[in-house]
């Protein structure tokens, strides 16, 4: 009878408009077996056994979404534990790795793109890294509050593009938060956006590991938008932005002793010459990093250790090896990436997210964009000299269908001029724009009116498909 009734429920559920994935990993967990089992085709379940300290690289396949649940012994996915006989659902196109320190059987149901199993893994040197930090988090919450060694570490790590930074970061925040730790995540990277969307930079308190499919929690992010997805569009604004952000953190710190002593993880992106090497030593400087991790460059271990031990000898500079599971990735995919990105943000990663269309009139809005525009006239400057455009100029943009598809962050700025130093309350999406009724067609994640009439606009772009 049992067996009949979730039968029944399976049908059911399988017929409301609700994403695949979803609805089977809900009936898994309650022991109703998957379509493909009860039909009269078979799914695509094989299982895999790891040794102690390997790991199997997974790329989900690019149509269907894979099914992966852990049999027996104990592994992680980028630092976070996997619950035993749970169905975990990795959306298509998702890239990750199923590490084991002592070894485990996992199974997986749906297509990969490829999967392998391998034995060289950069984890151990990862691990001691942490072991390290775990030390000087301790030492820091043993010290009186209001004294420097009250500071716990503030890590920072860097190399270039597809080196594993992310991925680290992740572990490591991971780790911390496994011991009962709540370290800070900072995104420097507006290039991928990993708290949320592309284009900004921010900052999160990790309370638990991070979820191998949902990502980073977004209860209470500080968010700071830049508009871009390279700091090259306008290097002075990225440079303030972060100044903001790191004046907020500190501030933080100064009230909070168990975060200042649990520290933070700061990501960075992948541009490491010219300014973008001035980009990182200005981040290094303005979090007062006292650990740097080099992923993957010998020059730039090399030039970091000589001009940041010049200027604080207490910074540690540490190089590690990247993990052989990262591989590197075109300019198109990357622009793909992206676009998942902002559409996980309406959507969630799932697709299970229901955002909504509203409506408002042209006046009730103002758009601001940020740099451009003269900085002084002609004649306000020496005999000889040219005008430059001003970085930081705030200008109003007028609202006409050039609005079609652009992102735009809603600020929490009460005027004006506050729209630089202050951070966002979120997004929305202009998905129509009519001239004639004078009325803007916008996504936004929830119903109701916007926290504020003040909106940034930049260079981001989507498409909704």
């Amino acid at each position: 009878m049992k067996s009949r009734f979730c039968s029944l429920i399976g049908v059911i559920l399988r017929r409301l408009p609700i994403p695949r994935a979803r609805i089977e990993s809900i009936l898994m967990a309650y022991g109703v077996p998957p379509a493909s089992a009860s039909g009269g085709s078979t799914s695509a379940i094989k299982q895999v056994k790891l040794d102690k300290e390997c790991e199997i690289r997974i790329e989900v396949g690019n149509e269907t979404p894979l099914r992966l649940r852990l049999l027996s012994g104990t592994a992680e996915i980028f630092g976070a534990e996997l619950p035993p006989e749970f169905w975990l659902t990795f959306p298509p196109r998702h890239k990750f790795a199923v590490f084991t320190w002592y070894g485990a059987t996992i199974e997986m149901d749906g297509e990969t793109e490829s999967d392998y199993t391998t034995n060289e893994t950069p984890m151990v040197s990862y691990v001691n890294v942490h072991a390290i930090l775990e030390g000087r988090r301790n030492r820091a919450r043993a010290s009186p509050p209001d004294s420097n060694s009250s500071q716990g570490p503030r890590v920072i790590v860097v190399g270039p593009k597809d080196s594993g930074k992310s991925t680290l970061s992740r572990m490591l925040l991971s780790w911390a938060a496994k011991q009962g730790w709540k370290p800070t995540f900072v995104d420097l990277d507006v290039g991928q956006g990993f708290i949320t969307i592309p284009g900004s930079i921010a900052a999160t308190p990790i309370e638990l590991p991070i979820d191998p499919v949902e990502g980073v929690p977004l209860e209470m992010p500080l968010v700071y938008f830049y508009g871009h997805v390279t700091p090259s569009n306008n290097v002075d604004l990225y440079k303030v932005l972060v100044k903001e952000l790191a004046d907020i953190l500190e501030r933080q710190f100064a009230g909070n002793a168990e975060s200042r002593a649990a520290g933070m993880v700061i990501n960075t992106m992948g541009w490491i010459e010219g300014v973008g090497y001035e980009l990182i030593q200005h981040a290094i400087t303005t979090f007062n990093a006292n650990v740097v991790l080099v992923l993957d460059q010998e020059k730039l271990f090399s030039m970091l250790k000589k001009d940041v031990l010049k200027n604080n000898p207490n910074v540690d500079v540490v190089k590690l090896q990247k993990s052989g599971g990262v591989v590197s990735r075109s300019n198109k995919f990357r622009q793909r990436t992206r676009s998942f990105r902002i559409r996980e943000y309406f959507y969630g990663p799932g697709n299970d997210l229901s955002p909504h269309a509203n409506i408002a009139n042209f006046s009730d809005l103002s758009i601001y964009r940020i740099g451009g525009g003269l900085q002084a006239p002609h004649s306000a400057l020496p005999i000889g000299a040219k005008s430059v455009a001003d970085p930081l100029r705030l200008a109003p943009v007028n609202i006409n269908r050039d609005l079609l598809h652009v992102v735009l962050a809603v600020s929490f700025a009460k005027e004006p001029e506050q729209i630089i130093s202050s951070n966002v309350a979120g997004f929305i999406y202009v998905t129509d724009v009519d001239i004639h009724r004078k009325k803007i067609t916008y996504l936004a994640p929830s119903t109701g009116d916007l926290p504020s009439k003040f909106l940034i606009m930049g260079t981001l772009t989507w498409l909704e498909t």
